[in-house]
């Protein structure tokens, strides 16, 4: 599951019916953000096949932002089972994002 959040309704539904879920908070004016994108999808598809993966766009849903205490991009919370694991903002690893993710994955789906 990959796809673009709309509304906070829609977040929330996400988060309850994941298991896993990373929220990837960015905007378009956000160099870093683009360029993360692609990278953060990558690690999705090929080594937590499972974890969802969805997009907050920080300038059209300030609203959602808020309501996660998000203020600055490119901002990722990684959920398990309905739970924020950690919290990764500005300046990431995705070699430190696979480890951070990599433990509590293997135990929600082993």
């Amino acid at each position: 599951m990959i796809y673009e959040i709309s509304d906070n309704k829609e977040l929330v539904r996400a988060i309850e019916y994941s298991q896993a879920l990373i929220i990837y908070f960015y905007n378009n004016n956000c160099a870093p953000c683009r360029s993360l994108r692609p990278k953060i999808q990558q690690l999705i598809e090929i080594h937590f096949p499972e974890m969802g993966l969805v997009y907050v766009n920080s300038q059209l849903n300030p609203q959602i932002n808020s309501a996660y205490g998000v203020y600055t991009n490119p901002t990722l919370l990684i959920m398990f089972e309905g739970n924020e694991h950690s919290r990764e903002s500005k300046f990431l690893s995705i070699p430190g994002l696979k480890e951070k993710i990599q433990r509590p994955y293997d135990l929600v789906f082993s």
